[in-house]
């Protein structure tokens, strides 16, 4: 009988190794009859990297899967609901330039298509305050939810923001306690490697040998699996996405009630974008530029200037520089290793893709974990597949954010608009959508990483135009979307009284716990 795969070992912690462990020992835990034993080998000296703040709504899903309680988490790891991303000085650069990308789908999203219908009338009003709840509800700094609604139930989606280094340790007790995870510290000095080039086991300095079946590299930007030592080549994407460095700073608020904003803030800057994410303690902020369109010493003063809107005392704060290569790895599951988080690549922290991929990235092993080598293989070969496509429509829609800007201030915004630098197929969408808006037929894979509704939140905002057609346009669908467009902005209304602060939800939470489900 074929030998079955019973030890899987996990190379690296932080959020990659924490998620894919819990991810693997919940689902083995529920699915399997007989035990695969899960090893997470971590260094002591890696820092977390840290400024993987924010999450997207699956993430309620990863941690309910795990066992993990909201309530624990929420009080645990810093956190705070995000509802959407909020995009200032991104189209005209002017003072009332912003968009909003919610997490809330349009009304009547799986019947219906509303684009060309707001497309079509007169309005006063943005693309995503017309045909979802999330504008008014983020704008007013409301909470997704009520104290009363079940842990992981949500009145509006949400997702979250959250302190990475408090998530990861979160994360290794719950694994390491609950999910009969091993955790051992020590520094991989060596890969031993059978004739087949199968990785048989890890030398490492204080633990000795480490065998297992299945390798995941979590070892961050250092890639000692995949990168190190199967030499699997790194795809740059530096000609499409210009962003390589990155100023991270932690303010705190001037008083402990100050409002927690319900959205990432993203500013466009001359050369790049200033993040600003609310955690209940305290402001994540950063610039994220390109050094090729400016200098180190030019971001830090724009950075300053934003800090300055904040807080009057904001010279001794530390900040930190982490350079960003963006790109990702020709190929992501080579023999027995598969590559997530950081060591399969990053792109840039636009739109929190990076901890979705970990999640996706986890479940997709969990999902179709190899029962025996020879099965690996095959599921190696649709990873591979599936992670391609899945990072190219992700630098797409990336893109697509810096070539609508109409901005014209300097060479940054200028050069994002370069054809040259705009993948085709990319160029293939966007002429496509000045003909018809985005709808679910555009894309190829049933579960996308940002569906229809992202790129028209996106498009739309950015004031992109789409010529008005009869597609869609009958008069059966012209009353459904006027039934719709009234039943939002009264929902919009009924939820903006009903919905208290995000602080004020997340202290109550912090004293009384939501319900369980």
């Amino acid at each position: 009988m074929t030998k079955a795969i019973k030890s899987i070992v996990i190379v690296g912690g932080g959020a990659a190794g924490w998620i894919t462990a819990g991810t693997l020992a919940a689902k083995i835990r529920s699915q399997h009859s007989e035990g695969i034993q899960i090893s997470l080998v971590e260094s002591p000296k890696t820092p977390i990297i840290g400024v993987g703040e924010g999450t997207w709504p699956t993430m309620r899903n990863t941690l309910k899967k795990m066992g993990v309680l909201e309530t624990d988490f929420l009080r645990e790891c810093n956190v705070s609901f995000k509802q959407g991303a909020k995009f200032v000085h991104w189209c005209t650069g002017q003072k009332d330039d912003f968009y909003y990308h919610p997490l809330v789908l349009p009304q009547g999203f799986s019947e219906i298509n509303l684009a060309p219908h707001w497309l079509a009338n007169p309005h006063n009003q943005s693309f995503s305050n017309a045909v979802c709840v999330q504008e008014t509800l983020c704008e007013a700094g409301l909470a997704p939810k009520l104290i009363t609604t079940p842990e992981y139930a949500a009145v509006a989606n949400y997702a979250y923001h959250l302190d990475a280094g408090a998530f990861a340790e979160f994360l290794k007790k719950h694994c390491t306690t609950n999910l009969g995870v091993t955790h051992l510290l020590a520094d991989v000095i060596h890969v031993n490697a059978a004739d087949n080039g199968d990785i048989t086991s890890i030398a490492t300095d204080t633990q000795g040998d480490i065998a297992g079946d299945l390798f995941i590299d979590c070892s961050g930007f250092n890639s000692l699996l995949l990168g190190k030592h199967y030499k699997v080549p790194f795809i740059s994407c530096k000609d499409v996405l210009f962003i390589d460095t990155a100023l991270a700073v932690h303010l705190p608020y001037e008083n402990d009630n100050s409002p927690i904003a319900s959205h990432t803030i993203s500013t466009a800057q001359d050369s790049g974008w200033i993040w600003d994410i609310g955690l209940p303690s305290r402001h994540g902020i950063g610039h994220v530029f390109s050094s090729a369109h400016t200098s180190t010493e030019q971001a830090e003063e724009k950075l300053h200037q934003y800090l300055r809107q904040h807080s009057s005392n904001t010279e001794q704060i530390s900040v930190r520089k982490i350079p960003i290569t963006p790109g990702h790895r020709a190929k992501f599951w080579e023999k027995n290793c598969v590559a997530v988080g950081l060591s399969a690549g990053f792109l840039e922290p636009l739109e929190a893709s990076a901890l979705v991929l970990i999640e996706i990235s986890a479940a997709m092993i969990a999902d179709q974990l190899p029962a025996t080598r020879p099965a690996m293989d095959i599921i190696a070969k649709r990873f591979n597949e599936t992670f391609l496509y899945r990072w190219q429509r992700i630098i797409d829609f990336l893109k697509l954010h810096y070539t609508l800007s109409k901005r014209d201030d300097s060479d940054f915004w200028r050069d994002n608009r370069r054809l040259s630098s705009i993948p085709e197929s990319l160029q293939e969408l966007m002429t496509l959508w000045r003909y018809q808006p985005p709808w679910h037929m555009d894309f190829d894979r049933a579960a996308e990483v940002f569906p229809a509704a992202s790129y028209q939140y996106l498009l739309y905002g950015m004031g992109y135009t789409t010529e008005a057609s009869t597609l869609g346009m009958s008069q059966h669908n012209q009353q459904l979307a006027q039934v719709l467009f009234n039943k939002n902005a009264t929902l919009a209304q009924q939820l903006k009284s009903q919905l208290p602060s995000n602080r004020e939800l997340i202290n109550k939470i912090k004293e009384y716990g939501l319900q369980p489900v």
